[in-house]
């Protein structure tokens, strides 16, 4: 049962309009796509205009919430809410706009954040989340994203780096940010996502029921600094990687519009974790420039059944996670639900194995969709409805870019080349992609008239085959421990999440007697501390030496090679 929303949080207890049930949308499941005819129409369709100004909130926000009121948009919420203690929340437009005023309000008078001040958010997928990523919008506050697995050396580098002079967290990530914030002298707030107080901490709750609900929106240029993204670098700690009001606001159009396939009568689900660059795709921009619902289940941890019950319980339209959890649903019995709103189904992240999607459209009916991105762009390459579907391929490019297969140098390579993926820059950058990498020399990540993605791939149907930037990280990384003369990384099939990162070691004489299996412990925890615990290799395995080349340069290569067979 759902509860009351006389049960939640007091600030949230304004706007009482009608709320839906499930059984009340009623939808067919349809192949055909919504928003254009076939592949070549969207190359043509897609030609966004860039105004001088732009603000997401103003000029997406409101504009669907005047559409509300007025009967222009259907009846779905724009965000639902649900969790595994049976609490709901569904908000429309119109009560977005009004609980995100209060908390502008909070940011730019008791926080006395000013346009371009930057503002850290560690927080789960609960409904503030959401409310503090329009309330930066309409202060013109940088939003600086972190997922809860960041350590507290991870915070500390996130809060010197970016000089934020604002946090805004829960109780699970307070202790953390305490044990660093007297090393961070820009950060002037510490506001608490919580039903108790805390000392040194403001409560948001708190704060929300103290102030006025009228809030106008600050005046952004849509080439304004509007979020910031920490990405690993191939050396060192990771980069900030800044978009502008216009690249996510108004280029993510390619992934609501014509990937996703999204309607203001949709209902879409995606997994994503707050903390990561596809939360802001597929979670914010993507579905609400559609007028399209975002549902989210809050769940602790992933659960297939929960997955799928959710799926069969919800009028869950549109379906986005990684192929990791595709790999985990295929393991359930799929066919016993019924899945009655579900029309579209995609991933993202990682490749996705053929068997996977042979699966999944057995029990289901429908297909899979890939899509690749990464933090600095928009969508880059997808397989679109209407669009044959090849096993290992994650499509065509999408029409934000100029996708191009590249030598070292930036000369595009033959067809069926492997080579560096690339987009091309000039004689004109496209406007969804990335501002800049602060702090970092952004020219490093361009070649001749590209900008290198640091995948590589071959063309022309794209064949992705690895990233560059997370080997390397993970390479560097256990270079530094003192048992490890040298070492290579690269991908290792795995039948859960289909590829793994797996690390191959060549020990100093010192540790060749040492024991083995306390050693891989050793590097796995050496890998988490040195940089975020997602990041450590699954698989360790010791060996006299590395294949290389006559230069001395390892052949990553052979190490694939022999993963695969």
């Amino acid at each position: 049962m759902r509860t009351s929303i006389n049960t939640l949080p007091s600030q949230y207890r304004t706007l009482t309009r009608s709320r839906l049930t499930a059984s009340q949308i009623q939808r067919h499941k349809a192949s055909l796509p919504k928003n254009f005819s076939d592949y070549e129409s969207i190359k043509h369709d897609f030609n966004p205009q860039i105004p001088e100004y732009f603000n997401f909130a103003r000029d997406v926000m409101d504009k669907w919430a005047e559409k509300e009121k007025v009967g222009q948009r259907a009846a779905t919420p724009a965000l639902w809410w649900v969790n595994d203690r049976k609490q709901e929340i569904q908000w429309s437009f119109e009560e977005l706009g009004f609980h995100s005023r209060k908390l502008a309000n909070v940011l730019s008078g008791l926080c006395q954040l000013n346009m371009r001040d930057r503002l850290f958010l560690i927080l789960p997928r609960i409904p503030e989340w959401w409310l503090v990523n329009i309330a930066c919008l309409r202060t013109g506050t940088v939003l600086l994203p972190g997922t809860s697995q960041l350590t507290a050396r991870d915070i500390l580098h996130r809060l010197q780096t970016s000089g934020a002079k604002c946090i805004i967290t829960d109780e699970s990530i307070a202790p953390l940010v305490e044990d660093v914030a007297s090393q961070c002298p820009s950060l002037q707030s510490k506001i608490l996502v919580s039903n108790r107080n805390r000392d040194g901490w403001r409560n948001l709750g708190d704060l929300m029921n103290n102030v006025a609900s009228d809030h106008e929106c600050v005046e952004t240029r849509s080439d304004d600094p509007m979020t910031i993204f920490f990405t690993s670098g191939t050396t060192g700690l990771p980069k900030m990687t800044q978009h502008s009001h216009c690249s996510y606001g108004i280029g993510l159009t390619v992934n609501g519009r014509y990937w996703l396939d999204l309607t203001d009568q949709d209902v879409l689900w995606n997994t994503s974790d707050t903390g990561w660059a596809k939360s802001a795709w597929s979670s914010v921009y993507a579905p609400w420039i559609q007028g399209a619902c975002v549902f989210i289940h809050h769940m602790p941890r992933f659960d297939s059944s929960t997955v799928l019950t959710t799926l069969s319980s919800y009028p869950i339209s549109t379906f986005c996670t990684a192929p990791t959890a595709y790999r985990m649903l295929v393991q359930e019995d799929v066919a016993k639900y019924k899945f009655k709103s579900l029309q579209h189904c995609l991933c993202a992240g990682e490749p996705i194995n053929p068997e996977v999607m042979k699966k999944w459209r057995e029990a289901t009916g429908l297909d899979i969709y890939e899509g690749y991105g990464q933090t600095e762009t928009v969508l880059v390459a997808a397989t679109f409805k209407g669009m044959k579907i090849k096993p290992g391929s994650f499509g065509k490019a999408s029409p934000a870019y100029d996708v191009q297969v590249v030598d070292d140098d930036g000369a595009v390579l033959p067809r069926g080349e492997e080579g560096n993926l690339a987009i091309r820059v000039k004689p004109l950058k496209p406007f969804s992609l990335f501002t800049e990498y602060t702090v970092m020399k952004t020219e490093e990540c361009y070649r001749g008239d590209f900008y290198l993605t640091g995948d590589r791939g071959f063309s022309f149907f794209f064949l992705f085959i690895y990233h560059i930037e997370l080997i390397n990280f993970t390479s560097n990384a256990l270079i530094e421990h003192e048992a490890v003369a040298e070492s290579a990384v690269v991908g290792s099939p795995d039948p859960i999440r289909g590829e793994v990162v797996k690390a191959f070691v060549v020990l100093t004489p010192e540790y060749r007697s040492h024991d083995k299996e306390q050693l891989v412990k050793d590097l796995k925890t050496h890998v988490k501390k040195m940089t975020s615990p997602y990041k450590y290799p699954r698989k360790v395995e010791f060996v006299e030496q590395l294949p290389k080349t006559i230069s001395g340069k390892i052949r990553r290569v052979e190490l694939r090679k022999r993963e695969q067979q």
